[in-house]
């Protein structure tokens, strides 16, 4: 996003736009954790330390279009998930940037188990 103002121009980055859109994806009830994609072998999650993988945006003078990569906890409904995950992108981007989101794909790229996240948490320990 580019606004001219009388003192200058506000330039919001693509990065910018991504941190915003990953925190709010890893505040969401039902999301386990962002993937880093299949491209990159298997599915990484990634905790709060780096909340830009699995996020893409594309950022226009006053539009955003945002793409999420997501695991989700198993035993709760995707749909809903997926919805609520889309709300919650839409307005903290909105809110905090100014900029109208377009739309908001979600990717479901996998499902974590409670034995699972044990195991990554004694990991990441």
């Amino acid at each position: 996003m580019t606004e001219e103002l009388q003192t200058g121009l506000i330039r919001i980055s693509d990065d910018v736009v991504a941190t915003i859109a990953g925190l709010a994806a890893l505040e969401t009830p039902g999301i386990a954790a962002m993937s880093g994609g299949i491209s990159e072998g298997l599915a990484k999650r990634l905790s709060g330390k780096n909340v830009q993988k699995g996020v893409s945006v594309e950022v226009g003078q006053l539009e955003a279009a945002i793409d999420l990569r997501i695991i989700v906890h198993y035993g709760i409904p995707i749909q809903e998930v997926c919805r609520q995950l889309q709300l919650n992108v839409r307005e903290s981007v909105e809110n905090m940037t100014g900029l109208h989101v377009v739309e908001v794909n979600v990717k479901v790229e996998g499902v974590a188990f409670k034995e699972e996240e044990i195991e990554e948490q004694h990991r990441l320990k």
